[in-house]
């Protein structure tokens, strides 16, 4: 009914309400059409005995439980109509809890547990530290305001969850079993609190089966098998002390009034930094957990990573080896193709059609090559080398690096100069015996006498390389001392880099049919063999990350199935914040952020892994190095991410559906 003083509805009101639980095949009725009216400013004991269904009034009335039917109205507001989210804000904004066994978080300290109320009404930080410390030192708690609930008595934990009640100055207190846990004295002083706060107007519901304890209040509400059998209030010789009129203080023990909330972007970046709190606080309270959950991401990302940086060194090692015969390199040959038999009668490819190519502008150098096969003599060494005359352009057209002496120039193939540079084949074969630089000693090749003037470093793979010795001389001289004859085996074009080498391709296929009228010459480029085996490294680079990205996904699964565990063991928190006013989303948000959190830093964990396994790869001395690059990085941490967003979202999903009553009654 409505207050006759005021005429408005009462503060809270129960009508014909029952709440029912299934019990096997049977339904267990443990409320029977109650009706009760609790107006603003009163002090109720609710006593019974233990299954009397006393307690479960008390989660309908601060709305962690629903009723099976009637009515529950808050100040008129029917709350069978609310949705989750909605209660949750009555939870928040109208009611503060204080349980029998504390509901403390263990990794929070005291100021951070009467914190928890305010992060979810959206206030600023600065100002719920001030409330929460104002608050505590008006419970005599100031000096324990960096404790944890472990570090603190009973009456302490107790005092600590009447602060945490009243942290966003909630009108109703709800105590259940307040002094249950606590010795008479601890006890008297929390009941002597709860009459001190109902003086500055609070409206306090204590819940208890102790009558001396239900005495201290202005009105007893007895239930018995789930009715309410009687309804009286108590004479001031019950309590134990005169009545008399108090001066209500606003600041009382509430430590001054609660702050507005902040705008809502403001607040929701306010909750979504206490979720990653919580979820550095949780990762820190169990490490062994947390790594072990982190291991099946450290190894995917570890595996991922490494997959595409072999990948990227394999594949740089290939056009390495490629580049032995020439970078981006036109082998052009007389005849049609390789195999045709009249090839060696073809004798239009000469020394112009070299110097032709030279001034086209997608060449940066062009070789004319002849070779003879000839033997090598140095004193009473000899061996079967091949010859090889080309130009001066040819050791940058085909990438030969010098291991000792230099190379022949200009001058040398214009004056036909004896002078030789040979491969580290022909320098094993004719002067391992002999100590120091064969470069400037006298061989003979064939019967014509030349000098070394420098000597090859060995080429790493290569097609066309083989273990014959190699020597390399003037095409000029070659030409005139040994084989008599101005045809040329080949001319070796390497096109500018900043031109395709198909575009060059074809430009110097017509260039050649307009000078020769026919296409007797074929042209072999290396850059498509380069494709080709790139693309095969590319496959089974794909190959063995879809083998890599198998154990991320069984890294995820793991993932799941410990933030499932950690759901079932949090349950009692996930209901102390419910109970707070946390909503859904907050609970939620929390357990998928510690999902993505886990996950990105075995991310991070997998990167670092992956980077010192490139170390000890290159000093094992493998002969190529990992090429890690950082967009495949950002993508693997991008990854890990997402795992922890897919498999995060089942728990956290479970977690925010519990029911807050259930999950307070398994803390």
């Amino acid at each position: 009914m409505a207050n006759p003083a005021t005429h408005e509805p009462p503060l809270l009101a129960v009508e014909g309400l029952r709440r029912e639980f299934p019990a096997g095949e049977e339904t267990l009725v443990v409320l029977k059409d109650i009706d009760l009216t609790i107006h603003a400013g009163e002090m109720v004991a609710i006593v019974g005995a233990s299954g009397s269904g006393k307690s479960t009034l008390m989660n309908i009335l601060g709305c962690l439980d629903r009723p099976t039917a009637g009515h529950y109205r808050i100040r008129g507001r029917e709350t069978s109509a609310l949705d989750s989210d909605e209660l949750a804000e009555l939870r928040r904004e109208h009611f503060g809890f204080i349980f029998q066994r504390y509901h403390l978080l263990p990794e929070l300290t005291a100021i951070g547990n009467v914190e928890i109320p305010a992060v979810y009404a959206g206030t600023a930080l600065a100002q719920r530290e001030e409330r929460a410390a104002g608050l505590l030192a008006r419970l005599g708690m100031s000096d324990r305001l960096s404790h944890k609930p472990g570090q603190l008595s009973g009456g302490q934990q107790q005092r600590v969850s009447i602060a945490r009640a009243l942290m966003n100055g909630a009108e109703v207190i709800l105590a259940d079993e307040p002094t249950g846990a606590l010795d008479s004295r601890s006890g008297d002083e929390v009941l002597n609190i709860l009459r001190e706060l109902n003086r500055t107007g609070k409206t306090v519901i204590i819940v208890t089966h102790d009558m001396s304890v239900a005495r201290r209040a202005q009105r007893i509400v007895e239930i018995r098998d789930g009715a309410i059998v009687a309804d009286r209030a108590t004479e001031p010789e019950e309590r134990g002390q005169e009545e008399q009129e108090h001066e209500a203080r606003a600041d009382g023990h509430e430590g001054g009034a609660p702050q507005p909330a902040r705008k809502p972007l403001f607040a929701a970046l306010d909750r979504l930094g206490e979720a990653f709190r919580m979820a550095f606080l949780s990762m820190r309270a169990h490490k062994l957990r947390t790594f072990l959950t982190m291991l099946g991401i450290i190894i995917g990302i570890a595996s991922v990573v490494s997959v595409v940086a072999l990948g990227a060194g394999s594949r740089q090692q290939v056009i390495a080896n490629i580049s032995s015969l020439g970078t981006n390199t036109l082998e052009i040959f007389a005849g049609r193709d390789f195999g045709d038999t009249r090839s060696g009668r073809i004798t239009t490819l000469v020394v112009a059609d070299s110097d032709a190519l030279a001034t086209q502008s997608y060449v940066a150098a062009v070789t004319p090559t002849v070779s003879a096969n000839e033997l090598l003599r140095f004193g009473s060494v000899s061996a079967n080398a091949m010859v090889n005359g080309v130009g001066e352009q040819y050791f940058d057209a085909r990438g030969v690096k010098l291991a000792d002496g230099q190379f022949f120039d200009a001058e040398s193939v214009r004056n036909r100069a004896q002078d030789a540079v040979i491969d580290e084949n022909a320098r094993k074969a004719l002067f391992a015996d002999l100590p120091g630089s064969p470069v400037g000693r006298a061989i003979l090749i064939g019967k014509m006498p030349a000098r070394i003037v420098g000597v090859t470093q060995p080429q790493q793979g290569g097609f066309g390389s083989s273990q014959n010795p190699s020597v390399y001389l003037p095409y000029t001289t070659v030409q005139t001392r040994l084989t008599g004859t101005t045809v040329l085996r080949s001319i070796a074009v390497r096109i500018s880099d900043d031109v395709p080498t198909a575009l060059a391709e074809q430009a110097a296929t017509a260039f050649l049919l307009q000078r020769h009228g026919v296409k007797d010459f074929f042209i072999l480029n290396t850059d498509d063999i380069r494709q080709t085996i790139t693309a095969t490294t590319e496959t089974l680079t794909l190959l063995i990350s879809a083998i890599a990205l198998i154990s991320l996904l069984v890294g995820g699964i793991g993932v799941m199935n410990i933030m499932l565990v950690t759901v079932s063991e949090r349950v009692g928190e996930i209901g102390v914040r419910m109970a707070v006013g946390a909503r859904q989303g907050d609970i939620m948000q929390q357990f998928l952020i510690e999902a993505i959190v886990v996950c990105f830093i075995g991310g991070l964990g997998g990167v670092g892994l992956s980077l010192a396994f490139g170390a000890v790869f290159e000093l094992a001395g493998a002969g190529f190095r990992l090429i890690y690059s950082s967009s495949a990085i950002v993508a693997s941490l991008l990854c890990s991410t997402a795992i922890g967003i897919a498999f995060g979202y089942l728990p956290a999903r479970s977690a925010a559906r519990l029911d807050p009553v259930v999950a307070l009654s398994r803390n």
